[in-house]
């Protein structure tokens, strides 16, 4: 599988100059002295309860004022202007939850720029979305809120949720996307009779709960709320959403003093994966997830998807296909997204792929924790009639499954051929995996440092790896597949 990439990350083949790999976006790395780790230990048995049995003591507060303002109300109801009992109750609860956030060590909320009235932006955008405590602008300014639909069943916490009327999202439903949006628009254009809907974006990693106690363990935290300008789309946006995406994602990026990705959360799941193969930093791999999806091939059937083009790739054994044979392969018409993924395969550049390559790079985007089920498809792939592979078929394998564009199995193949036969099964290598489960850093990474094959791992602790830098910049690159290959 060719190496290949847009922005940062890529690189060509020979020798190069090693820069530090790319930085993850969703990887923080906290560090401490032996000094901040007695004090983290001195306030968790401290100030940590005391401030957690208060923000607790609040909700439980905030609940029936809630559970009351709730009852019986609709959405005729909610249209009319607040009567001045429900004035109260959000004045109160406003309130109650400012003393909530108090209790955390949030002693004083810096705001910067002026909220817009619903009638002059209907909708709110808050990022980034890494903590419990964008929480903090939802409680100020009482926005309806789009979140998953689960959380409304959360024990008093559910209650408050359900005050503010939010839009619910479920991931169980197909269809749940389209209402969400429907819903959305037509609160939109209620002319400001509806609170406004804050969006907001990112995720909320396994770290979360870490953050909460760290944060609370601090006897003072900052924190700055900024309200942007309204930004009104021109004629140009309005007929390219997508377009106002992007230029609305840039001016809250320009804010923050953050760089934009293009990431979505399958990629943060493919970067992330605990899997036993960590994703070097340039991997090709993020780049074939988003022309799958492009390609129009849904999440939730890929893995029958999968099943599919497998049981077809092996029927054609060692059969390689040109473009239009994997059009009719994939029963996809050949288009600019087909051409762009069959280029990453097309190593040689003389116009066919190996087919199964594509299965075993479909896996790992399919499976990314389970990297032994990707392993012995791709041997059921590979393997001859008696049940076997050679080196040079499981350098072909790990390359695809690592998304880069050569690898040294030398060092693994001969650790797994403990009898030197020069072949081996994937009982073998199972058995081998089992027995050395971090294989991959003991035989393969370790290897490929300061190798021509460009394979860099992270230095930071995350399970798998980070992700190259796909940048909006370089969207233009997308059209010229041909033209970012790297030899």
């Amino acid at each position: 599988m060719k190496l290949s990439g847009r922005g940062r990350g890529c690189c060509a083949g020979g020798s190069r100059e090693r820069g530090p790999p790319p930085r993850s976006p969703f990887v923080h790395q906290l560090r401490f002295s032996p000094l901040e780790k007695a004090k983290i230990a001195f306030m968790t048995l401290t100030l940590f309860p005391i401030r957690l049995f208060f923000a607790a003591f609040m909700m439980l507060l905030a609940w029936p004022f809630a559970f009351i303002a709730s009852m019986g109300s609709d959405e005729q109801e909610l249209e009319k202007p607040l009567s001045w009992w429900r004035k109260i109750v959000d004045i109160l609860l406003k309130a109650i939850m400012r003393m909530m956030w108090l209790a955390g060590g949030f002693h004083w909320i810096n705001v910067k720029g002026r909220r817009a009235l619903p009638a002059e932006a209907a909708i709110l955008t808050v990022a980034p979305h890494s903590s419990y405590f964008d929480a903090i602008p939802v409680t100020m300014t009482f926005a309806s809120i789009v979140m998953k639909a689960e959380s409304k069943d959360i024990p008093v916490w559910g209650t408050l949720i359900k005050y503010i009327r939010p839009v619910f999202v479920s991931r169980s439903d197909q269809d749940s996307r389209r209402k969400t949006v429907e819903e959305i628009k037509r609160r939109a254009q209620s002319d400001g009779k509806w609170p406004q809907d804050t969006i907001t974006w990112t995720w909320q990693g396994p770290g979360a709960f870490e953050i909460l106690w760290l944060t609370l363990c601090q006897f003072h935290n900052s924190v700055e709320i900024e309200f942007l300008p309204v930004y009104i789309p021109s004629e140009e946006e309005r007929k390219n959403p997508v377009l106002y995406a992007n230029n609305v994602r840039r001016v809250m990026a320009k804010a923050l003093g953050v760089p934009v990705t293009d990431y979505t959360f399958e990629d943060c799941q493919l970067a992330l994966a605990e899997g036993q193969l960590r994703l070097p930093s340039d991997t090709c791999l993020l780049e074939f997830a988003k022309l799958v999806r492009s390609l129009g091939l849904k999440p939730e059937t890929l893995e029958d998807d999968l099943n599919k083009y497998a049981a077809s790739a092996m029927k054609m054994k060692k059969e390689k296909v040109d473009l239009k044979e994997f059009s009719a392969y994939l029963e996809f018409p050949v288009s600019q997204t087909l051409e762009s993924m069959f280029a990453l395969f097309d190593e040689n550049e003389d116009g066919v792929i190996d087919i199964r390559e594509f299965v075993v790079a479909l896996s790992v985007v399919c499976k990314p924790s389970k990297t032994l089920e990707t392993i012995q498809l791709a041997f059921q792939l590979y393997q001859s009639e008696g049940g076997t592979v050679t080196e040079e078929d499981l350098g072909h394998i790990l390359k695809t499954a690592m998304g880069v564009s050569q690898i040294d199995v030398t060092h693994l193949f001969r650790a797994v051929d403990e009898e030197d036969k020069g072949k081996i099964t994937y009982d073998d290598f199972y058995t081998f995996a089992v027995l050395h489960p971090h294989f991959a850093e003991e035989y393969l990474y370790a290897d490929q440092v300061g190798a021509e094959s460009g394979l860099e791992t992270s230095s930071l602790s995350a399970p798998n790896g980070i992700c190259t830098d796909f940048s909006p910049d370089s969207s233009a690159d997308r059209r010229k597949p041909l033209q970012k290959k790297l030899n």
